[in-house]
């Protein structure tokens, strides 16, 4: 005949919530380790404004340039591009000149020229923090440059 001894665990309301503690600051600690899910990309938009025959006013038959610039896609970078369907709307190889604000680096860079169906973008490495940049476009007629200032994460 075998011998069966049970040993019932006697647990106290203290032991109880110490370990229901235990519990939560383990499922805690799991979820801290899954990461933190990156924010979507944000856009923010800027315009340039032509002036026709000197009128810095502009005119009916000379809308504005929009553009964006995209931030939070990548730490440390921005995409300048257009703020229309599909990336349309800034002008073709327009010059950008840019400022981190933050860490006082500069850099220049040339929108692509829109070629093959593709909108005119650049890539900006500008690094974390708050950077100005000026759009001017290259081609012909006058105009005022796009001006923006954003937080690039």
């Amino acid at each position: 005949m075998a011998l069966r001894t049970t040993m019932a665990l006697r647990t106290t309301p203290a032991l109880r919530t110490t370990l229901g503690l235990f519990a939560i600051i383990g499922a805690a600690a799991g979820m801290a380790s899954t990461g933190v899910a990156a924010a979507d990309p944000v856009s923010i938009p800027f315009q340039i404004n032509p002036a026709p025959f000197g009128n810095p006013n502009g005119s009916f038959d000379a809308p504005a340039m929009r553009c964006a610039a995209v931030v939070g896609d990548q730490p440390g970078v921005v995409l300048i591009t257009g703020d229309k369907p599909g990336g349309w709307g800034c002008p073709l190889s327009a010059g950008v000149n840019w400022i981190n604000l933050a860490t006082g680096a500069t850099g220049a860079a040339q929108l692509s020229n829109g070629l093959n169906g593709i909108p005119a973008a650049a890539t900006l490495n500008t690094g974390g923090g708050q950077v100005a940049l000026i759009l001017n476009p290259v081609g012909g007629g006058i105009v005022t440059p796009g001006l923006a200032t954003f937080f690039v994460p």
